[in-house]
């Protein structure tokens, strides 16, 4: 008799849900339909040359090592390297015991599920949120409590709001989860005011925030705010970074900043799931950074950006109905698309696929699926003329369904 594996399964997978995005993504895999769905950086821009002759040097010289099992916490130079640039970014207080490399950072939004959420927790996100950490914190069954942003980012009057609301009814919320910086998929930026209000909150109500910032180095216009973790003077904030923006997604690197103890915490459930991140990787990241690469890389990322940030914004202008609206972010990848409430952006998808063009759902980026009246737009991976025809094409369809 074969196996009934539904039978089989645990009550944990059975809540897991397939990413939206990695499912609308497999109907746009063709040449003909322009994508601004994804939310890769651009390969034309990737260092392959560099990264070609420093993995030469890596396996050549330090094979042995580099093609080793690795310490769970990571390579011991690579740590030192990511807190000394730390430590230059502003952190406090910054030692080794501080942090761990990850496998990329959605690794690390699984570890941090692990180690804080049981089923049933309370967490707070944004709304929107990203639909990583969404998936991450609802494979552990987490409960969501969600909080609405405008273009300063998540309404911390509202956040404390709800956290009353609910510690007075007896729940404990587990962790505050947030995209300061060029919020995946809003695209906005949460002001210097909410920063310290947001830190204000975690340091009175006793809740840990989790800073998730892919995209703080990728600020192409505007002045830089100081991250959370670099604001914090107490160590409740747990910071998740990664190469996957700043350098290349395939090298499948993160790293976490958090207290010892966490940290000590992480270790101990990353053992459990993959032993070590690639050493191989880490020290072609290391070699990167080192050799003082990773600036003039940067600013090759954020002059391309920027051109087609512009290149989008100037489009939606152009072709897009005045009933819509959308964000202005000053980096990152994405803008975040608004359409009257009575264009259900789901529906809207499998007409956007016939006209050859694809975005993001917006109901993707809440834990309900309940926002049917946004699309995420991402100008980083197409062309400047994809991005041009894409949002022409969009509108067209767009124009359409206006009452």
């Amino acid at each position: 008799m074969s196996i009934d594996w539904q039978k089989k399964f645990s009550e944990r997978s059975l809540t897991m849900k397939a990413s939206a995005i990695r499912e609308l993504l497999k109907l746009v895999d063709s040449p003909d339909i322009i994508s601004l769905a994804g939310g890769m950086p651009d390969p034309k821009l990737f260092p392959k040359e560099t990264i070609a002759e420093i993995s030469k040097d890596v396996f050549l010289n330090h094979g042995g090592k580099a093609l080793q099992y690795g310490a769970t916490e990571g390579i011991p130079s690579l740590r030192e390297t990511l807190v000394e640039e730390g430590k230059s970014e502003g952190i406090k207080n910054l030692k080794l015991e501080n942090l761990i490399v990850t496998t990329a950072s959605q690794q690390g939004l699984d570890l941090v599920s692990k180690i804080f959420i049981n089923p049933n927790d309370t967490i707070v996100v944004e709304a929107p949120s990203y639909v990583g950490g969404l998936q991450a914190f609802n494979a552990f069954q987490a409960n969501f409590v969600t909080v609405p942003m405008d273009d300063e980012g998540i309404r911390t009057d509202i956040l404390e709001q709800k956290i009353k609301e609910t510690q007075s009814k007896g729940i404990n919320i587990k962790f505050i989860y947030t995209i300061p910086n060029f919020q995946n998929p809003a695209g906005v930026t949460l002001s210097l005011e909410r920063r310290k209000e947001i830190l204000r909150i975690s340091h009175e109500y006793n809740i840990p925030i989790i800073e998730d910032d892919p995209y703080g180095e990728i600020r192409f216009e505007g002045e830089r705010l100081p991250s959370l973790v670099e604001m914090d003077n107490i160590g409740n904030v747990i910071a998740l970074r990664t190469f996957s923006k700043i350098l290349a997604p395939g090298l499948r690197l993160g790293w976490i900043i958090a207290d010892k103890s966490v940290i000590q915490k992480l270790v101990l459930a990353k053992q459990a799931s993959d032993l070590c991140s690639p050493s191989s990787t880490q020290y072609i990241a290391e070699e990167f950074i080192k050799k003082g690469y990773m600036r003039n890389y940067l600013d090759l990322v954020r002059k391309t950006y920027k051109e087609k940030k512009d290149t989008m914004l100037k489009a939606l202008e152009k072709y897009f109905p005045k009933e819509t609206s959308w964000t202005k972010p000053e980096g990152g990848m994405f803008v975040w698309v608004t359409v009257p409430e009575y264009i259900d952006t789901d529906k809207l998808f499998k007409e956007a696929i016939k006209e050859k063009v694809a975005y993001v759902v917006g109901s993707a980026f809440y834990p309900n699926g309940e926002d049917k009246h946004h699309i995420r737009l991402n100008f980083t991976l197409p062309s400047k003329e994809e991005i041009e025809e894409g949002v022409k094409r969009l509108a067209k369809i767009i124009k359409a369904k206006i009452q």
